[in-house]
């Protein structure tokens, strides 16, 4: 049996339980070696076989797999943050489907909800914006034109740029053109929830770039842009959900 298992956005212990439990368990662990911090691995049994994925092909990892199945053991296959964002890992099922390879997905926390967390930011503010766009801009590994930066900014939506801290400078052309004013906030953040390696960088549209180049950082980091970052707290429109003047089928309205 393979387990593909979330490992969380770095801080180990940011793992789900059932994560934890099934990384105990394995006999084979297979991790994806440029993310994922290895303080996990501590979870590991002491004679559980480690392979670092970063340093192989798709063709390499599952021979490791079939190789664990035709000898009865359990693998997990750890991937950093949850494995279905930006996780290259609908190829790995695909191929052990057609290869009969029974396997399941454990979720793990994601590290644009890790920056959230961090920033003690909700996304979605009543009268702000109620949705999210995670996405990246295409750089070596393009993007759909219809999914480009500038088009989805548009929607003038909180976003959460993935794997693009390295192209700011084209992601503040790429908003500017879409309508974003000079003055957006900007909060870049650097290994979201990593003990002691986290870094939070807050800026605006039109100073975020030479922030981030001052702060050394070009890669592991989330980008979040829009208008919830400015929403004033003592102005801020309050939800309906805790309102005394609003019914819901769990509580009447007071008045």
């Amino acid at each position: 049996m393979v387990h593909i298992v979330g490992a969380g956005p770095g801080d180990p212990d940011l793992i789900t339980v059932k994560g934890q439990r099934l990384l105990s368990e394995a006999d084979i662990v297979i991790y994806a070696g440029s993310l994922v911090n290895e303080e996990i691995l501590k979870f590991c049994k002491p004679d559980a076989e480690i392979y670092n994925s970063a340093q192989m092909m798709l063709e390499e990892i599952l021979h490791v797999i079939t190789l664990a199945e035709k000898a009865g053991k359990t693998t997990v296959r750890l991937h950093t943050g949850d494995p279905s964002i930006y996780g290259a890992v609908q190829e790995q099922m695909n191929a052990m489907e057609a290869r009969g390879i029974e396997f399941d997905v454990t979720p793990g926390v994601s590290s644009f909800l890790a920056a959230a967390a961090s920033l003690k930011q909700e996304y979605t503010l009543p009268g702000v914006t109620q949705t999210v766009i995670i996405t990246r801009r295409g750089g070596r590994t393009p993007v759909p034109d219809s999914e480009s930066l500038k088009k989805l900014a548009q929607h003038q939506t909180t976003l959460c740029i993935f794997l693009s801290v390295s192209l700011l400078p084209e992601i503040k052309q790429d908003l500017m053109s879409a309508g974003f004013k000079s003055s957006t906030p900007v909060a870049v953040v650097y290994k979201a929830s990593w003990p002691g390696e986290e870094k939070i960088i807050k800026g605006r549209l039109d100073t975020i770039v030479q922030q981030v180049k001052e702060a050394n950082i070009d890669r592991t980091a989330m980008i979040i842009i829009g208008h919830c970052l400015n929403a004033r707290k003592e102005n801020q429109q309050k939800s309906n959900l805790y309102s005394p003047k609003f019914s819901h089928m769990f509580r009447q309205a007071r008045f």
